[in-house]
């Protein structure tokens, strides 16, 4: 499993602020700037990160498959600033300054679903890189026929799919691209879990 290599001090601020200047950074969330092995080399906004600069960042993203072989998706907030109303992975998110892999992973499904009580199987990771971002992916899974409660703060909706629902959704807009990649890609590994 990738595992983030903090620095013995605070990562410095990315991009560098002027000289005198405080950092820009309005919603007040720092995620990890990182090289592809994991070493956190600085930190950054929100803001900066989701805005065409395109510094390495980690996500996470947990896929939920039930013993009947669905796949529980969830559809993100008209209020996310990046594909707002798409169905997507059933958990993901950026993992906030400080945090490791695993930790970012317990969190967002708390905050996202109310899931708490599950063992995440690592997958891979890999690079993801959007017009507007560049995101470092760690991939998990939970198998089990779990009882989920999206927080409508964070989701709009949640629904177990039948992997022929996903198959006939994909390239018509519904789901989100990073999605429709990954699951592509880590289909046969979901599958065999079960």
């Amino acid at each position: 499993m990738m595992e983030l290599i903090y620095p013995y001090d605070i990562a410095p601020v990315v991009p560098a602020p002027s000289a005198g200047a405080l950092p820009v950074n309005a919603a007040g969330e720092w995620f990890p700037v990182v090289l592809p092995s994991g070493l956190v080399v600085g930190r950054a906004g929100r803001e900066y990160c989701h805005g065409g600069a395109k510094p390495l960042h980690p996500v996470v993203h947990l896929h939920i498959i039930d013993r009947f072989s669905r796949i529980y998706l969830q559809k993100r907030s008209m209020s996310k600033d990046i594909q707002p109303g798409k169905w997507d992975t059933a958990v993901g998110g950026h993992v906030s300054y400080g945090e490791n892999i695993l930790e970012a992973v317990y969190r967002e499904a708390s905050e996202e679903l109310r899931f708490t009580d599950f063992n995440p199987f690592y997958l891979e990771s890999y690079e993801f890189e959007s017009e507007t971002e560049r995101e470092l992916v760690s991939i998990f899974a939970a198998v089990g026929n779990y009882e989920l409660h999206p927080d409508h703060d964070e989701v709009d909706d949640g629904k177990w799919w039948e992997l022929e629902e996903i198959d006939s959704c994909i390239g018509k807009g519904l789901l989100t691209p990073n999605f429709e990649s990954e699951f592509t890609m880590i289909r046969t590994s979901l599958l065999a879990l079960l």
